[in-house]
């Protein structure tokens, strides 16, 4: 690629990276640990592409968070001066989400379908269970949805028949797993019917478009001449087999650590990193074992946990420090999360009076969940401590009550967004919700108007309780004067390029 500013590869890579960044053509598998380096070797890796001549929206990456691949292309973009907006970079459902939105059609869905989550899809699942079975939901001893839900996406993400894991799962259940399949079956029509995908659909829904398209997937395979694979060890078989898919002409680097498949309870399957070179054959395999961030002696404890682990061909790994020898490190073996607790307190307290700030130490935990003993004898002691983890942005109640406006306009058909602004309203819940909807939804049929404008309707007004229809007005006054401002805006706007 023309006008790129130089960049001494050598000079700012260490021996182990530069091999890896400056990998030929064909499938390179690069195993490469925390502290090692890895983002940089990634962003390095892309900027070799372009200085190789490949252009920037001929290369994908794929990661696990948008945070992630944000940085990358950042990064890519301050070294090579190439917009970061021209590269195809993203979380994998990131990426499907907009392969689908060009594609829809073919799966059964219109462009412009809106994604629910977690929490609307086990509202949305236990509507459907409510309905085709009333008796199910009250029985106390039967799954309630998310339990359900749950069993069908680790089935869907592990490509597992769903009624293998459902009986797996449910095994306690006499005849249960049967009817929880028919649930799962009119959750599927349910999205459909709605126009709207939960967070598996965006993976599930490409890989069906690839295999079920030849057009499609040879489109996708010439426009993605290479393929950048973050955090490899954690792809489920779902994501792998989407990654095999598009790499047919093996232009692939997938980057990760065998050593660190920590998502197995969400369907991360560490063959994948492991069967890498037999599915794409001639794989090129690069360790980075060169790691900046530890100390020589804890590098010496997980080296010595590493020797433990069964061989595999070409995956021999010996971390090395950069660093200064630091302290040795310790393992307390304890009985409970209770006992565990009580130690770290203790040990805070003496760090304390030893002179050691509380501001200079951190307890890190595997999960939220675990916290809350070590909470506890914190109080206890009377230790001041700040948690920095908490709900996300998108989780905030009033955030989503906002985004539940702007989904209702952009499609009137998710009724589960409508249903959250309706149940907003005094002494109105779902029920109350679910009739206002369903009057709504005939005015629209009958006069041929649409959902949103069908609201205002004197019949669908008549099922609002008395001490809600004026913000009930409200409500629909505003999502019209939404509607309007959008249709005023498409107007006046050029028409769009083609994809």
């Amino acid at each position: 690629m023309d006008g790129l500013p130089p960049v001494n590869f050598r000079a700012e890579l260490n021996a182990e990276q530069y091999a890896a960044v400056t990998s030929p053509r064909g499938p390179a598998l690069v195993l490469a640990g925390a502290g090692s380096g890895k983002t940089r070797t990634l962003t390095y890796r892309v900027a070799w592409l372009l200085h190789q001549g490949v252009k920037p929206w001929d290369i994908l990456l794929l990661t696990f968070t948008n945070k992630s691949a944000k940085e990358m292309l950042e990064r890519v973009e301050d070294l090579t001066g190439v917009p970061r907006g021209q590269f195809w970079g993203g979380t994998f459902h990131s990426i499907g989400q907009r392969i689908l939105r060009r594609h829809a059609a073919i799966v059964n869905r219109s462009p412009d379908f809106t994604i629910l989550d977690q929490k609307e899809s086990e509202q949305l699942f236990s509507g459907i269970i409510k309905e085709a079975d009333g008796a199910f939901i009250k029985d106390k001893t039967n799954p309630k949805a998310p339990v359900i839900l749950d069993a069908y996406s680790h089935a869907r993400n592990t490509l597992r028949p769903v009624e293998e894991v459902l009986r797996e799962r449910l095994d306690w259940m006499k005849g249960g797993s049967e009817k929880c399949l028919r649930f799962c079956e009119a959750y599927e029509s349910a999205k459909k019917e709605r126009n709207v995908c939960d967070f598996d659909d965006l993976l599930v829904l490409w890989l069906k478009l690839l295999e079920t398209d030849g057009n499609v997937l040879e489109h996708y395979r010439r426009r993605f001449q290479y393929l950048l694979v973050d955090e490899f060890q954690d792809t489920n078989r779902l994501q792998s087999k989407i990654i095999d898919l598009l790499a047919a002409e093996h232009q692939i680097m997938a980057v990760g650590d065998d050593a660190q498949c920590i998502y197995t309870w969400r369907g991360a399957d560490w063959e994948n990193i492991v069967t890498f070179p037999q599915r794409h054959p001639h794989t090129q395999i690069y360790t980075i074992n060169t790691n900046y961030r530890s100390t020589p002696e804890i590098l010496a404890f997980a080296n010595e946990i590493l020797s433990h682990r069964p061989a595999v061909d070409g995956f021999d790994r010996h971390l090395q420090a950069v660093r200064h020898s630091g302290n040795k490190p310790v393992v307390f073996n304890v009985g409970d999360t209770s006992q565990q607790a009580k130690i770290v307190g203790r040990k805070i307290l003496q760090l304390h009076q030893e002179g050691h700030p509380l501001s200079e130490m951190h307890i890190l935990y595997r999960a939220h969940y675990q916290s809350l003993e070590l909470q506890m004898e914190l109080n206890a002691l009377g230790i001041p401590f700040v948690i920095t983890s908490g709900h996300k942005f998108f989780d905030l109640i009033h955030v989503k009550d906002v985004l539940a406006h702007l989904r209702v306009i952009h499609n009137p058909n998710d009724q589960v967004a409508l249903s959250r602004l309706l149940c907003l309203l005094p002494k109105v819940g779902p029920v109350a919700a679910d009739k206002i909807i369903r009057a709504a939804q005939e005015v629209s049929l009958q006069q041929g108007r649409g959902l949103i404008r069908a609201l205002r309707d004197s019949a669908v007004l008549k099922k609002v309780t008395e001490i809600a229809k004026d913000d009930f007005q409200d409500l629909t006054i505003t999502l019209e004067d939404m509607l309007e401002g959008i249709e005023n805006a498409q107007q006046k706007a050029p028409p769009a390029s083609p994809a």
